[in-house]
């Protein structure tokens, strides 16, 4: 096999159990470490939309009614295949999103365990029955599927992001039409083979990939949808907030993040580095998740930047597909020259770059992780999501101005802290604006963890128990008493 090509995968629309052309007829799939064509792909177009949610709306019933250990055994089996296939799953995604190929297979565990997280959750849904308070009657509270839902991934992890939304929709006995990013949508393709494989029915998983939104657009006016959960930018989740109001649709939004990573004077600086480097540079720093601001004590900014770039300094970087490759191409030209301006804008206001910072001129679009040092608080490269490989290093001189820096933008995804008084840590931990806080690691994804954000980095939580809710509608009964007209103190028996 030679080193652009695509492993045995479908590049068709899934709709209804059936593999279909598009409407629209194909558009192209880049390998970004080459700039070179990869694979052309089915564009889906309205009336393919339709036809999509009309295969979700005439399996939802069915599905619903399912029991609910059979749905557990569906995912379970998806589970099983997904990790069978790693290794295709894996060359897929370095090839179509650049990611090095060791990194790729770490997605394809951490998107499996969705599957099986959910697969155990999904015989346990349960409500109450209670008596009212006041005596007369009793209170029962079901839980139901929303119903037909719509998910849209983003580029960065085609299978993770598929499986964090797809599994518990299906847990819950919800059917799906998922739109994967134009950029990367053969994953989500290959996965939605393995759904099949695995036995779940026709049209309770419809995959359609598109380059237009109109696509979208229709399905969020159509009143059988129930359910719109995303993942993606801020400026793209307020826009489709604003149209699923018009429905009044259940939402779920995972949007940007500018997570901050704290290092405090007690940090141990070898363990902050080494998380620095975990938390900025696993996918190549395009993760909602990556650190984005370094504030660092200013009794040891200097020496952690030093250490940082070192670091960095010594990262392979290359085609994902090389053996030893650390860093990847970035996604697109456009994404690569954007992180470059934020860069050039840095050190125009005054950073140092200490390593780094150099588009290179080979093929592909690849840029050097970057470590920056004075970077003034205010420069752009503090305000904006960087979604790249560079560290911009910011000092701070206190907790106080700490805890200020971290909550000083608008998003509040993720936050990174380092510091061995536990006490600072729990505070950190209350003070800090953001949905997920790691404590002396550069890691805190976990299917078994609620993921999500406060602020405008969304609504709504996926993984753990959090992750099914979002799919689950409550519904009240309200029961005559049992005991109505019996003399106090009697029974029924």
């Amino acid at each position: 096999m030679s080193d652009n090509a695509v492993p045995n995968t479908p590049t068709d629309l899934f709709i209804d159990g059936a593999w279909r052309a598009g409407g629209r007829g194909t558009f192209e799939v880049v390998n970004p470490a080459t700039g070179t064509p990869l694979a052309r792909v089915a564009d889906a177009s309205p009336d393919d939309g339709k036809a999509a949610l009309d295969a979700a709306v005439k399996a939802q019933e069915s599905w619903a009614r399912t029991p609910s250990r059979e749905r557990a055994e569906i995912l379970r089996r998806a589970f099983e295949l997904t990790v069978e296939r790693a290794d295709e799953l894996a060359r897929l995604m370095t090839l179509e999103m650049g990611k090095p190929l060791e990194q790729a297979r770490g997605e394809v565990t951490y998107g499996a365990e969705f599957l099986r997280w959910f697969s155990e959750i999904a015989a346990h849904v349960a409500g109450r029955y209670r008596a009212a308070p006041e005596g007369n009657a009793r209170h029962l509270v079901v839980k139901r599927p929303v119903g037909p839902c719509l998910l849209i991934t983003p580029w960065n992890f085609p299978l993770a992001m598929a499986t964090r939304k797809i599994a518990p929709a299906l847990a819950a006995g919800c059917t799906v039409v998922l739109r994967p990013a134009h950029l990367t949508p053969l994953t989500s393709l290959a996965f939605a083979q393995i759904l099949a494989d695995a036995g779940v029915p026709a049209g309770v998983v419809n995959v359609i990939a598109s380059t237009r939104h109109d696509v979208t657009d229709a399905l969020i006016a159509d009143p059988r949808l129930r359910k719109l959960s995303f993942t993606g930018s801020t400026r793209v989740g307020v826009a489709l907030l604003k149209q699923a109001a018009d429905n009044v649709l259940r939402t779920s939004m995972e949007l940007g993040g500018n997570a901050p990573f704290l290092v405090f004077e007690d940090a141990d600086l070898d363990a902050a580095v080494e998380g620095a480097y975990l938390a900025k540079l696993r996918n190549m720093g395009e993760a909602c998740t990556a650190a984005n601001r370094f504030l660092v004590h200013a009794d040891v900014a200097d020496e952690f930047a030093r250490r940082l770039a070192e670091r960095f300094a010594g990262l392979s970087v290359g085609d994902g597909l090389q053996p030893g490759t650390d860093v990847g191409p970035m996604i697109t030209e456009e994404a690569r020259d954007g992180v470059a301006g934020l860069v050039s804008g840095a050190v125009e206001q005054g950073a140092e770059l200490l390593t780094g910072g150099v588009v290179p001129a080979d093929p592909g679009f690849f840029y050097p992780p970057t470590v920056l040092a004075g970077v003034p608080a205010d420069a752009a490269i503090q305000q904006e999501e960087i979604f790249g490989p560079v560290a911009p290093v910011t000092r701070f001189a206190d907790e106080a101005e700490a805890v200020r820096l971290a909550n000083s933008v608008e998003v509040g995804l993720a936050a990174y802290v380092f510091t061995e008084d536990l006490r600072r840590a729990l505070r950190m931990g209350e003070t800090i604006e953001a949905g997920m806080v790691a404590i002396n690691s550069g890691l805190l994804s976990n299917a078994a963890a609620p993921f999500g954000g406060v602020k405008h980095s969304g609504l709504g939580r996926e993984g753990a128990e959090e992750g099914i809710e979002e799919y689950l509608e409550t519904v009240y009964v309200n029961l005559p008493d049992p005991f109505a007209g019996m003399h106090p103190g009697t029974s029924s028996a």
